[in-house]
């Protein structure tokens, strides 16, 4: 072969290699959006908290993931936080801008944050059949008779209800009763009782269940239920 053969050789195997990576770095770019897209729509979504009423839970601007599994194929549970959309009157007019150009492909594929204005967040505090009320003597919430202990709740200096206002109410069945963590700072089902839902959440608007704090880094973490919040509940529910 000769000098010149050798060297019409090489520049076609650069341009091969290039051509090939250029192909391949595609190929994996269109399977990662594709699997996002079906993350997404079908196992798990991203949302951002636009409010205090989570705190310290979740706070402003925190980014959290949300299985979709649940409802659907798997119950809601007391204690759950829940990603749901608004079932009238919830939510105040906010006066964010709509998502444009790249950042409504990366919201509707699943790698950004949903921020929409539709959304609530909040935790599950009652299920279909419960009874919550609010307040013993010690000022807790009791479901079903029993008083429950929150760790999670964030409450005003002096002030040691986990409600400023009382409330006794019978959750219907397929619906959830919800509050949030930051108790008065929360428009939750308390304050929704006069909507056409009278406070309860239908389980068909829930979207899924907050597993993962995942932004900022430094504060990520597990979502769940403290263990022994919600003992006894059930036992007294069948009684």
């Amino acid at each position: 072969m000769s000098e010149a053969e050798a060297t019409t050789s090489q520049q076609r195997t650069r341009r091969g290699g290039i051509l090939g990576f250029l192909r391949d770095l595609l190929v994996i770019l269109v399977v990662a959006f594709l699997v996002s897209f079906l993350l997404k729509t079908f196992l798990v979504r991203s949302f951002f908290i636009p409010s205090e009423s989570m705190e310290n839970t979740l706070q402003i601007d925190d980014r959290i993931l949300v299985n979709q599994l649940v409802p659907d194929l798997i119950d809601v549970q007391r204690g759950d936080i829940v990603v749901f959309k608004d079932p009238g009157g919830w939510l105040y007019p906010r006066g964010s801008e709509p998502p444009r150009g790249f950042e409504r492909v990366l919201q509707s594929i699943g790698l950004a944050a949903d921020t929409s204005n539709e959304y609530v967040v909040k935790r599950v505090i009652g299920v279909g059949g419960d009874r919550v009320e609010c307040c013993d003597a010690q000022g807790r919430v009791m479901v079903n008779g029993v008083p429950i202990d929150e760790p999670y709740i964030v409450q005003p200096a002096g002030e040691e209800r986990a409600s400023a206002i009382d409330f006794d109410v019978t959750v219907p069945e397929g619906s959830l009763w919800v509050m949030g963590d930051n108790r008065y700072q929360s428009k939750d089902s308390r304050y929704n009782q006069d909507q056409p839902g009278k406070g309860f959440v239908p389980e068909e608007e829930v979207v899924g269940r907050a597993f993962v704090l995942n932004w900022p880094l430094n504060r990520f973490t597990w979502l769940g239920t403290p263990e022994g919040t919600f003992t006894g509940v059930d036992a007294a529910k069948e009684n």
